[in-house]
């Protein structure tokens, strides 16, 4: 733990005992499910008295009457959203994804896939099963980026040559033209001349744009970061109505751009642009009157294995004036996980904030942290939820919505976010400096969350960079934050070994898509009931207090022990239920 900012911490010297009015009585009480309700229903709905007990419910004057909601994540989808044809979204998740990720089809897979977009294309598949115009357009854009850029191993296999070489002359004549074009921009690919795809130009004015800059795409270029903005202005705002987005885009060649565009490996210029992208369509931000606030940017599709601990995390952290801004959806594809929001409205919080709602949150001392949703803060990229399902594999997107600033801060501001594949922390950070806030944090957490976790690595875990791997900066004075030439900040990477900090090693507490058992393990700890979930809420509380510099956390001994006090003394359990009450009330 040498790189630590810390260069020697010093390791806890005792465990606070909980200084809670809670009774262990009560906690048990409070934990206890009463399947009867739920178990054997079609639609699983708990109450709030589910996970918190009544003493609790009536000391906070929190109404359950009203909220009555699904507990596990899968059951946060919207009915209202078309699925994917099954067949070819399994086959996108194969080849829509990276030069050296990518499982080229088998020809029994290959010669499956391009018989069900036949029959799709010839109507002879209804409803669901038929295969939707976004999945043709991610389809296809793989195919050709794979043909034109792709290294030998994930170019196409023989088997999926040889099912080009028989379906081709039935599909050219059955899909519409983007498709064609998308298939064989050229002409050259599929083995039958073609003429559509070297001579379209698109459907109207608004496709002229996106199908140039698909042409680069689909060719494995990148695009400058003009370019990337104008796509994006054209295709604003994204409300897709009867297969066409509002501003008369086609949905096909949308879906090419976004997969392909993380296909070919965004560079800084265009996830900049991605980024920047809706600063205009948001406008200003308000200004909390806080002296520090954290950006939490968890990967919005959520968690589908691990407990999710954030949540908790800026409770605790808001007990000592470190403010937290949370932001995600209810539910996003491909993992559609466990998120802040499906927590937040089991417990029956108001998940319909506005940044200006969550300024007042922010600024209000019994409370210190809040949650935005995409929903409410960006409605136009909230729309999207129904394509990104229909890509399959996470668009760029993915990455530049979780370094978003919908509030900003009178005093010092930090972004922390989480990240997965190899390669994307440096852009990461670099998005924040960009943003301007004083400190950034990239964590590789478990299941690319930012969460770290006190599971001790085994000598078998996988290669390349590490779970609790950590790089990011911070500025040496609260001035120097719009300084881009790097003079003024500090930089670190290190990789957290939380048996350093005095920590036992435990296996991460599995909830495997279970918003109330996400819930009960979070609720629990901060009951002050010790285990795993309770260490990894102080580990997380405690380490980004001391990697962003936060106030009294230069060592990290010291500010573990704060966010133990915080939960020990039943003040982060009291922020949570406030928030709850208070966020009720704000319509």
């Amino acid at each position: 733990m040498k790189s630590l900012l810390s260069p020697q911490p010093s390791l806890p010297t005792h465990v606070t005992e909980p200084r809670t009015n809670l009774s262990r009585s009560k906690v048990t009480s409070s934990l206890r499910f009463d399947r009867d309700r739920w178990i054997g229903r079609k639609k699983c709905g708990l109450t709030l008295s589910a996970v918190l007990d009544p003493a609790t419910i009536d000391q906070f004057g929190i109404s359950e009457s009203e909220f009555v909601n699904p507990a596990v994540s899968t059951s946060y989808r919207s009915s209202k959203l078309p699925k994917p044809n099954q067949t070819v979204l399994d086959a996108q998740a194969r080849v829509c994804t990276g030069p050296t990720q990518t499982k080229p089809l088998n020809e029994d897979q290959a010669f499956k896939v391009f018989d069900t977009i036949l029959r799709s294309a010839r109507g002879e598949l209804k409803d669901e099963e038929q295969v939707s115009k976004a999945q043709l357009g991610a389809f296809f854009a793989a195919m050709t980026i794979r043909a034109n850029a792709f290294p030998e191993a994930t170019q196409w296999s023989e088997g999926e040559k040889h099912a080009v070489s028989n379906f081709w002359p039935h599909l050219v004549r059955a899909l519409p033209s983007d498709v064609i074009f998308i298939a064989d921009p050229e002409g050259s690919i599929m083995g039958v001349g073609s003429s559509i795809g070297p001579q379209y130009v698109g459907n109207g004015t608004s496709d002229m744009r996106l199908v140039g800059a698909l042409r680069e795409v689909l060719a494995g270029g990148h695009l400058g970061y003009e370019e990337v903005q104008g796509v994006l202005r054209d295709v604003l705002p994204f409300k897709f109505e009867d297969d066409k987005c509002s501003s008369g885009v086609s949905e096909t060649l949308l879906s090419a751009f976004l997969i392909g565009q993380r296909m070919n490996r965004e560079t800084d210029r265009e996830l900049k642009a991605y980024c920047l992208a809706f600063d205009d369509q948001l406008g200003l931000a308000p200004v909390a009157d806080v002296r520090s606030l954290t950006h939490y940017g968890e990967p919005y599709d959520g968690n589908t294995r691990f407990f999710r601990s954030t949540l908790f995390v800026a409770a605790v952290r808001s007990c000592y004036g470190e403010s937290s801004l949370l932001h995600g959806v209810e539910w996003m594809p491909p993992k559609g996980g466990i998120t802040e929001e499906q927590m937040l409205k089991f417990m029956g919080a108001n998940t319909r904030l506005t940044p200006l709602q969550a300024k007042e949150l922010l600024e209000d001392e019994e409370l210190g942290f809040a949650y935005i949703s995409q929903r409410e803060a960006c409605p136009s990229l909230y729309s999207l939820i129904g394509l990104r399902e229909h890509i399959k594999k996470r668009p760029p997107l993915a990455t530049t919505e979780k370094v978003q600033q919908f509030v900003k801060a009178r005093g010092r501001e930090a972004i922390v976010t989480g990240f997965y594949h190899e390669g994307y922390e440096e852009p990461l950070l670099m998005l924040m400096k960009r943003r301007g806030v004083h400190s950034g944090l990239v964590v590789k957490g478990e299941e690319g969350a930012l969460s770290m976790t006190t599971k001790f690595r085994s000598a078998n875990a996988s290669k390349g960079l590490p779970v609790n791997y950590c790089s990011g900066f911070r500025s040496l004075s609260m001035d120097s934050a719009f300084e881009l030439d790097g003079v003024s900040r500090q930089n670190f990477k290190t990789e957290v070994n939380a048996k350093d900090f005095g920590f036992e090693p435990t296996d991460t507490p599995r909830t495997d898509r279970s918003v109330a058992k996400n819930i009960e393990l979070g609720l629990g700890a901060l009951h002050g009931q010790k285990g795993p979930a309770y260490d990894r809420i102080v580990l997380n509380a405690g380490m980004v207090d001391h990697l962003l510099g936060c106030d009294g956390a230069e060592d990290v001994s010291t500010a573990l022990d704060r966010a133990r006090e915080a939960i020990d003394s039943g003040k982060a359990l009291k922020k949570l239920l406030n928030y709850i009450k208070v966020s009720q009330k704000m319509r």
